[in-house]
């Protein structure tokens, strides 16, 4: 994995949208970071006055190319509008979900049969 500068993170994530247009799924995940990549040993003692600056670890995965960065608490409103800006210029070619109420009165479903046979006033006596 790839650890990049935020502009440039956003500056290839656009690539990445470009490449999935024809084919792919993009994924992108978006965690808080303490700045460990080791796992914290148990014995250790947190002490809940030091001032802890968490981060945002931002990832993004086409196939088998994956890129990240590190997004800290002060750059997270220019990373956030300029991310904002990258996703709504790139998803402009998503295809529309069809929604299970339009298909079940298409198909004729009930919601009593699709709930497993449950009928409330079959059990009511």
């Amino acid at each position: 994995m790839t650890l990049l500068e935020n502009d440039q993170f956003l500056a290839d994530l656009a690539k990445l949208f470009q490449k999935g247009r024809s084919s792919g799924v993009i994924v992108i995940t978006m965690k808080r970071y303490d700045g460990r990549t080791k796992p914290k040993p148990k014995t250790e003692v947190v002490h809940p006055h030091q001032p802890v600056e968490y981060k945002c670890l931002f990832r993004a995965k086409i196939g088998n190319k994956k890129i990240s960065t590190v997004v800290t608490a002060k750059e997270v409103n220019k990373f956030q509008l300029a991310y904002a800006n990258v996703l709504k210029a790139n998803m402009d070619a998503l295809k529309k979900r069809e929604r299970r109420a339009a298909k079940e009165k298409r198909v004729g479903v009930s919601s009593s049969s699709r709930a497993g046979g449950f009928d409330a006033q079959a059990w009511t006596t």
